[in-house]
């Protein structure tokens, strides 16, 4: 055997008994989240979006070398889910309005290569299809100020076990799915928690219209901004407007800042209804290469 040939096989055992370091750790990790498990043991929604997030934020952030970090993001996904059907029965429901596919792709990137997914064409089966326990999770187009019938409106429920936003995709930057560009939010029953970069989602319905601009200055007097408005209003029934608004950072429906801007809203507001969130999904910066310096930790 050449001395070259013999180097590489010696290099090609270096990275199977790495491989099966990896393996080892991956075994051993499943056997903690087993612990999880039982320590969760009674609850009814198992999901941790805010968990999950932060996970993803930690690894990039301590990420070095030339392994790429949308794959090693990639990887840890598969891994996410892979444990979330542990807990019992994990499926999707996505939207599939028939001239938009990619959106079956993004729920394949962020929710795992063989979860169960199945089509929906409109909103409401989503929604009702999330709301019944039909589907874990349900994917839907992101809301746009020209919808004349948004599916969010649907999420306007005090109900314990009424969906709501928990995330936006692509949470990955670059992914490669039909139809470029378009994005998604995604829907489960589970609370909001912080990660420390977040947007909330509320409802606002009001007995006259009000306008975008009263709720932005609202949000402004309770500490926050908004990001989006959306207004929908059906004339066909008694009057009544619901606003959909995004707001920068994490708003907490049992502290401060929600009565306040419930206040500043006034006696035209008659329910505000906290509709979820989500954190930030990763930027480019979160996924570009290390520099050398960065690399070599000097």
């Amino acid at each position: 055997m050449t001395s070259k040939k013999q180097a590489l096989e010696n290099v090609r055992r270096e990275i199977d008994a790495i491989d099966h370091q990896i393996h080892d750790l991956l075994m051993q990790r499943t056997e903690i989240v087993e612990k999880v498990r039982a320590i969760k043991a009674g609850e009814k929604n198992k999901i941790r979006p805010a968990r999950e997030a932060e996970i993803l934020f930690r690894l990039t952030a301590r990420h070095r070398g030339n392994f790429p970090k949308r794959e090693l993001s990639r990887i840890w996904r598969e891994i996410i889910v892979a444990t979330l059907s542990f807990e019992g029965p994990f499926s999707l429901a996505v939207i599939d309005p028939g001239n938009e596919p990619g959106f079956w792709d993004l729920a394949r990137d962020q929710y795992g290569t063989f979860t169960p997914m199945s089509r929906f064409p409109t909103g409401r089966g989503v929604v009702e299809a999330v709301r019944s326990g039909q589907a874990s999770i349900g994917i839907l187009p992101w809301p746009r100020r020209d919808d004349e019938d948004p599916w969010w409106r649907l999420l306007v429920s005090t109900a314990a076990d009424a969906p709501k936003v928990i995330a936006k995709l692509p949470f990955i930057p670059g992914a490669n799915a039909r139809g470029g560009g378009i994005e998604a939010a995604v829907i489960c029953p589970s609370a909001q928690e912080p990660t420390g970069r977040d947007r909330s989602f509320l409802a606002v319905e009001t007995d006259e219209d009000i306008g975008a601009r009263r709720i932005e200055d609202a949000l402004n007097g309770a500490g926050a901004s908004a990001a989006f408005v959306q207004q929908w209003h059906d004339p066909n029934r008694p009057p009544g407007w619901t606003y959909l608004v995004e707001s920068m950072g994490f708003i907490d429906p049992a502290g401060k800042q929600f009565p306040r801007f419930i206040d500043t809203i006034g006696k035209a507001g008659r329910r505000i209804i906290h509709l979820g969130g989500y954190a930030t999904p990763l930027g480019e910066r979160d996924v570009a290469s290390s520099t050398p310096d960065e690399a070599s930790g000097s």
